[in-house]
């Protein structure tokens, strides 16, 4: 038996439908996006692959030491520390459904342990790589317009590239220069634009979009070659050919300019707080990591700021 979307392996029978129930769930009742839906069931039918191999007949049959069994095959295998503990949570989360919705009379995770997260620093860009890869478009062409217009607005915004690949133009005022965006759970937060991506905006809307408009074409801002609202991938594809254009040697990817977009503002002097607003982030503990990043502007406050700061 396979999904319905067939996106992944198949699911074991036996384990099939608690975990496409719980995926339902958090689809409809929890407003997940389906990037993250995606992600809980390949997580999940992963393990129950592993659980059936291990002849294990169904949830309510797993003990704990069949969970740590397929941890430790995970590590044999090498992955990532950041993936295991993703597929732990993805693990935690729906066991806790089962318990909720009298599936199992106990929690079947409760004696695992997380493996120890040491957390990457993010990268970024500077002002002056930032200004290269901005204008590395050729905006003579449709399709230099409509390049620009998205990096200016992935810098100036700090938007997710799922956020900038769905925007819709709706979600634009022009006129007072902001962006209404839809983020992780369907959250929705302001966002300004600033001038210089104001500008390069409206210049691709006024020429560059008319040129991928199709007959089915829908609402999307930014348009592929088919008419149709441009895809993830291409974006990557674009932002790394753009980066090598403009001669910038690190690795460039999409995030890489959400992460610019809040050390430069934290480096700026903005607040936290507001830059949490601005990312759409829910814990401001996500947001801090960019304190470690622009630490040199931290120690200059000190020194400026503190009563006891040094002499001199």
């Amino acid at each position: 038996m396979t999904t319905p979307a067939g996106k992944t392996d198949p699911i074991p029978p036996e384990f099939f439908e608690e975990i496409e129930n719980f995926l339902a769930f958090l689809e409809l009742e929890k407003g997940l996006a389906a990037n993250t839906v995606d992600s809980y069931r390949s997580d999940l039918s992963a393990c129950a692959r592993f659980l059936r191999k291990k002849r294990v007949d169904g949830w309510r049959a797993v003990q704990s030491h069949h969970l740590t069994d397929w941890i430790y095959t995970l590590n044999e295998q090498a992955y990532a520390v950041s993936s295991l503990a993703r597929k732990l949570t993805a693990l935690r989360v729906f066991s806790r459904h089962l318990v909720r919705e009298r599936l199992r009379p106990d929690d079947m995770t409760e004696l695992l342990s997380s493996p120890k997260l040491t957390r990457r620093l993010p990268g970024s860009l500077t002002a002056a790589e930032v200004e290269s890869l901005l204008n590395a478009p050729d905006t003579t062409t449709p399709y230099g317009l409509r390049d620009q217009a998205f990096l200016e607005l992935f810098y100036a915004s700090g938007l997710r590239v799922s956020e900038l690949c769905s925007l819709s133009l709706q979600q634009v005022d022009l006129d007072h220069g902001f962006l209404r965006v839809y983020g992780k759970g369907s959250k929705e937060r302001v966002v300004p634009m600033g001038r210089k991506a104001i500008e390069a905006l409206q210049r691709y809307l006024d020429a560059g979009r008319p040129a991928f408009v199709k007959a089915k074409t829908g609402g999307a801002v930014f348009l592929s070659e088919r008419g149709t609202a441009i895809s993830r991938k291409t974006i990557w594809l674009l932002i790394r050919n753009h980066a090598r254009a403009a001669g910038i040697v690190k690795p460039v990817k999409p995030h890489l300019l959400r992460h610019s977009f809040a050390t430069h503002l934290l480096g700026g002097g903005a607040d936290l707080r507001a830059i949490q607003e601005l990312l759409g982030h829910s814990d401001i503990a996500t947001t801090q990591i960019y304190t470690a990043v622009d630490s040199g502007r931290l120690i200059a406050g000190h020194r400026k700021h503190h009563p006891r700061k040094a002499e001199g």
